[in-house]
């Protein structure tokens, strides 16, 4: 009997059929497709930052069960995420404060993108509610988690040199009035 090598859908794999062999009584193989939904990449990513947040509040001294989990935890998960950014945020004194294509390297620190951490906690807050949290207590729909994030990308926005712009919604409903 042959055996299936690879990742299978919960390990990550995008593969979208795999083949189940089964021995009949006759000891003749037979080949039957099982179909498999493949997981979107936002799925896989909810799955994989859910996890992390778990693995972050069962790290604390002492580890903290997620109905245990307020906004303040969350804060606290998002700043330790910062150690891990790639997007240079420069300080007020910085003499590149305000340049969008600074000349030279400086000290300033990397940090999280507001984008990447705007993203990260809509995952989260979704994640939250489809294991079972509520919505009236969902730690990552709080306001103080909006107004960090505001404040995140208002800062970048300034120490980078360029406004952020609300991209606008097309309106579905207007038709093209020369066509």
């Amino acid at each position: 009997m042959s055996t299936s090598k690879g990742k299978d859908v919960g390990e990550g794999s995008s593969s979208s059929s795999s083949s189940l062999v089964i021995v009949d009584d006759n000891n003749q193989q037979q080949h039957q497709q099982q179909q498999f939904a493949p997981v979107s990449r936002y799925e896989s990513q909810k799955r994989r930052d859910w996890y992390t947040f778990g693995q972050y509040l069962r790290n604390q001294r002492p580890p903290l069960a997620i109905s245990q989990c307020n906004s303040s935890h969350v804060l606290d998960f998002l700043r330790y995420l910062d150690q891990f950014g790639k997007t240079k945020v420069h300080l007020n004194g910085c003499g590149f404060f305000g340049q969008p294509e600074p000349p030279g390297p400086c000290t300033c620190p990397l940090k999280q993108a507001w984008g990447s951490l705007d993203a990260l906690i809509g995952r989260l807050r979704a994640a939250y509610e489809e294991n079972g949290g509520s919505s009236e207590t969902n730690p990552f729909a709080s306001g103080a988690i909006r107004i960090y994030l505001r404040e995140i990308r208002d800062s970048q926005s300034k120490a980078r040199g360029i406004p952020y712009k609300k991209k606008k919604k097309k309106n579905p409903t207007k038709t093209d009035e020369g066509a």
